[in-house]
């Protein structure tokens, strides 16, 4: 595999931070058809960005919205449903926040803020399903023991046995501050090293703080694609390969990457389409088209 080329390049860092039309993009995005038939009405990394700082400013409806826009472009992103949950818990829509946060543990069922968020909910609205969530935190808390996880694991606990003891809502939910994207940058750095030196574990709980500042950007994941199919993880892979592109179709990083796996699962045919996708795209070619266009005559990795 060549080196990383998603946002680093001659060793300049493109930040996350940047306009939104940027954040559509990708690091290795652009071209490609209209944006009316080819991408999302909303940029989700941009309107996720808008939601954390409306969520910081405890602007609720604001955040409400923007989060919409989120899970309306990017339905698969288990963080905007979590954080549209929190919005309507702060606008005290427990029905509405019992359906975010119900999408986002179908999504990601180890995450436990969401696990916290849907056991609350189904608690101030007096719904025996309360207990599925407590049963959960406490069975993830005895496997735990002292984990990194053991802290949050007690709080959501706690949270959820108040909420079902009858404790209001509105106690139970503290304002949070969520990370900024200087901090986001930092952490997605961190990844990319971790990635380049094989630690992919570690890369993807870096990807995962990222995530949380930046949303569904398609340069994360790409990365989070690369790392789970570096760790035999095929289908899951797969997933954020398909979610990137669906963000952003003319993401060269993703639609290589995408191919590559198509290639180590012998879809070479599969791998022949993505590729005559990068070519439309790079019309006076590009490293990502030449590297893919590699593995497809050798049926594998060029560098093996």
């Amino acid at each position: 595999m060549s080196s990383f080329r998603l946002a680093l390049c001659a060793g300049i860092v493109i930040s996350f931070a940047s306009a939104g039309h940027v954040l559509a993009s990708g690091g290795g995005g652009g071209g490609g058809d209209m944006p009316s038939v080819s991408a999302p009405s909303y940029d989700p990394a941009a309107e996720y960005m808008k939601g954390v700082a409306a969520l910081n400013a405890q602007q609720y409806k604001d955040a409400e919205r923007a989060l919409n826009h989120v899970v309306e472009a990017a339905p698969k992103n288990a963080e905007a449903w979590r954080l549209l949950g929190l919005a309507n818990v702060g606008q005290n829509d427990l029905k509405g926040a019992r359906k975010a946060y119900d999408r986002a543990v179908k999504l990601d069922p180890d995450n436990i803020q969401a696990r916290q968020g849907l056991g609350v909910a189904l608690g101030g609205l007096k719904d025996a399903k309360a207990a599925e969530q407590l049963d959960w935190l406490k069975a993830r808390a005895a496997t735990c023991g002292t984990c990194a996880d053991a802290e949050a694991l007690k709080a959501a606990t706690s949270a959820v046995e108040s909420a079902m003891g009858g404790v209001p809502t509105a106690a139970l939910t503290r304002p949070m501050i969520f990370a900024g994207p200087e901090r986001g940058d930092r952490v997605y750095l961190q990844a990319v090293g971790l990635i380049n030196e094989r630690r992919y574990d570690e890369a993807l709980a870096s990807l995962n703080r990222a995530r949380e500042a930046f949303g569904p950007h398609p340069d994360i994941l790409t990365y989070q694609g690369y790392a789970w199919r570096k760790k035999g993880d095929y289908a899951r892979a797969e997933t954020y390969y398909r979610q990137a592109l669906a963000i952003a179709p003319a993401h060269k990083g993703a639609t290589e990457y995408y191919g590559e796996l198509k290639v180590e699962r012998g879809d070479i045919s599969g791998a022949k389409a993505l590729l005559a996708r990068l070519d439309h795209t790079c019309a006076y070619g590009c490293a990502e088209a030449e590297e893919l266009r590699r593995w497809i005559d050798i049926g594998g990795d060029p560098s093996l």
